[in-house]
């Protein structure tokens, strides 16, 4: 799956996810499914709230693990997530990478020449 998604265009995240779920239809992990749902979700409002320059989302399946990148324009890095520091319960920002940090079979955030791609990857049995 590969989608390009415009700067604040926020119904683009319900977009990106059913396409995911669609994507995963046959995918044997459904509780895999629904957590990668939650995670791409939660990039990829990252990426349009703190950037506004849009992004690039892929997501592939091979040898039963799912890889998914969203790619955004901008050079700055997130903070990431500290390990054990609660986000208040009335919070309105900060749970997107500390729930990808505590969720995710491995993710990372990568530099590229312009913006970075940050992804996650989770283990599940493919169709």
């Amino acid at each position: 799956m590969r989608r390009r998604v415009g700067g604040a265009d926020l119904a683009a995240v319900p977009e990106v996810r059913h396409a995911l779920r669609e994507m995963l239809e046959h995918w044997r992990e459904r509780d895999s499914a629904e957590v990668a749902e939650l995670l791409i979700s939660e990039l990829v409002t990252n990426a349009l709230v703190h950037t506004e320059t849009g992004a690039v989302v892929t997501a592939t399946v091979a040898d039963s693990r799912l890889r998914v990148e969203v790619r955004d324009f901008v050079a700055a890095l997130p903070p990431p997530p500290l390990p054990g520091r609660p986000v208040p319960d009335d919070a309105t920002h900060g749970r997107g990478l500390a729930l990808v940090r505590s969720l995710a079979d491995d993710w990372g955030i990568r530099s590229r020449p312009v913006g970075k791609v940050v992804w996650f990857e989770l283990n599940g049995a493919a169709a």
